[in-house]
């Protein structure tokens, strides 16, 4: 086999067990960035014709070359191969091999390092814009789930023990209201998404006068990283707030997942697992088991290790750009794709998850209502501090306490989130707001994609 086809040369052969070592798995990693490499490559154009780098003519070449390519990434002609280093040499050399020289003049002012760096820009904000609308859409379902429930009573925990009574209302709306943070949380990270790293070439920029907002502005960004030597030093940086951001909504998902294994279980049996979404014994008949949701608690800690990988590659590194940043790409993606598939299983899952009232009301032991008494005593008059030690002492004798109906535990509990009031009206607003916040920041990210390929962008 010949040696890879690489965008910079020597007048010696490299070692083949060096190149094939330093290129690891960029082929398949890079893979999924290929259309994205296009489409950085026609808003670098902007810059250069933005500058007098290029003419107007050998923009209007280039620009056809890159649609050309963009349609073979589609069709499959233009694809990483073997004698390809990554992804940015199986572009360039394709356009070359096709369009001769047009493919030559592409690299002006610039390097693979400010390439990858908008290549992974704009593949985290279509990434990031897809995982926030199915945040959303798990929060509306759990939502949908806690307002058809709402008046079920069952049991809360703490420590692992009947602790108070609880509802699967707010069991579910407190879920939802995680995801909705972790939604929100997107604006967070999403300014440093949303500013074009082009023109820091290697991390010091290039002896031309780029036109860096023309192409900042082609690409659809609302910024630019300003200081060159910023855009190497900080890599690794965005890739982990993002992963960070997904592990915040992966959390709730894994406690929602150890929730729906523990009470669909055959000694609690509030909640119903239909049998399409449980899978059996190889050996015990009888068995069904919550393989889907003992999967996603697992995915929720690999998340945390791809976001541990991340850390520990970039940390304690001097400035300027480094070979182990190209390490960074399979963990971010790893952890993108498991964020997406535990949010998508979900949102298969949570719509068929069945509520058996009776069995979670019958979990509700005579001991769960100790407070519910304290507190009666205390609207009789009694200090609290003095009701507390009287109903611990009857509990104590084995006193069966005064029982209450679901509807008056539900009554007793007017105050904003608890089990009467658990404010689904409010976070539905909330859900709502998000959600027209993802479609304005989705609909201007798909547009200026639109105008970059069919040349309306400048």
């Amino acid at each position: 086999m010949s040696k890879p086809e690489t965008l910079w040369s020597s007048r010696q052969s490299p070692d083949r067990q060096m190149l094939a070592y330093t290129i690891g798995d960029d082929r398949e990693v890079d893979a999924r960035l290929l259309r994205w490499d296009v489409l950085g490559s026609l808003g670098h154009l902007e810059a250069l014709v933005g500058g007098g780098v290029i003419s107007a003519r050998q923009h209007s070449r280039l620009r056809r070359a890159l649609r050309a390519a963009l349609v073979a990434i589609e069709d499959g002609t233009l694809t990483i191969r073997p004698q390809h280093e990554d992804g940015h040499s199986a572009v360039e050399l394709w356009l070359t091999s096709t369009f001769g020289d047009v493919g030559e003049r592409l690299h002006t002012g610039r390097s693979r390092n400010d390439q990858v760096a908008v290549d992974l820009r704009l593949y985290l904000k279509d990434a990031s814009l897809g995982l926030q609308a199915q945040m959303l859409e798990v929060a509306g379902l759990l939502l949908a789930f806690g307002k058809r429930h709402r008046r079920v009573v069952w049991p809360g925990y703490t420590h692992q023990r009947i602790a108070m009574p609880s509802s699967a209302g707010v069991w579910a709306a407190g879920f939802a209201e995680q995801l909705l943070d972790s939604a929100e949380a997107m604006a967070g990270i999403w300014p440093r998404l949303d500013r074009s790293p082009l023109g820091s070439a290697a991390g010091y920029g290039v002896p031309l006068d780029l036109d860096r907002e023309a192409s900042a502005k082609a690409l659809g960004f609302g910024g630019l990283d300003r200081v060159v030597t910023g855009v190497q030093n900080a890599r690794g940086q965005l890739e982990a707030a993002t992963l960070f951001w997904c592990l915040d909504a992966a959390h709730p998902l894994a406690k929602l997942s150890a929730d729906v294994i523990l009470y669909s279980s055959d000694e609690f049996g509030w909640l119903v697992l239909p049998e399409e979404l449980s899978t059996g014994s190889s050996i015990m008949p009888q068995k069904r088991n919550p393989d889907l949701f003992e999967l996603t608690r697992a995915r929720a800690a690999a998340l945390q290790g791809d976001l541990a990988a991340v850390l520990a590659i970039r940390g304690g590194l001097p400035g300027g750009y480094h070979r182990d940043f190209q390490l960074l790409k399979a963990p971010l993606f790893r952890g993108i794709d498991r964020t997406r598939e535990m949010l998508a299983m979900l949102a298969t899952a949570l719509p068929r998850l069945g509520v058996d009232a009776e069995r979670a009301r019958q979990g509700l032991r005579n001991e769960a209502l100790a407070t519910d008494e304290a507190m009666r005593l205390v609207g009789d008059g009694a200090a609290f501090r003095r009701a507390y030690h009287e109903v611990a002492s009857r509990v104590k004798r084995g006193e069966v306490l005064p029982t209450l109906t679901s509807r008056a535990i539900l009554a007793a509990r007017p105050t904003t989130g608890g089990l009467g009031n658990p404010g689904f009206r409010e976070l539905t607003a909330r859900h709502r707001q998000l959600a027209r916040w993802g479609t304005k920041e989705r609909v201007r990210f798909d547009r200026a994609m639109a105008r970059l390929i069919s040349g309306r962008a400048r």
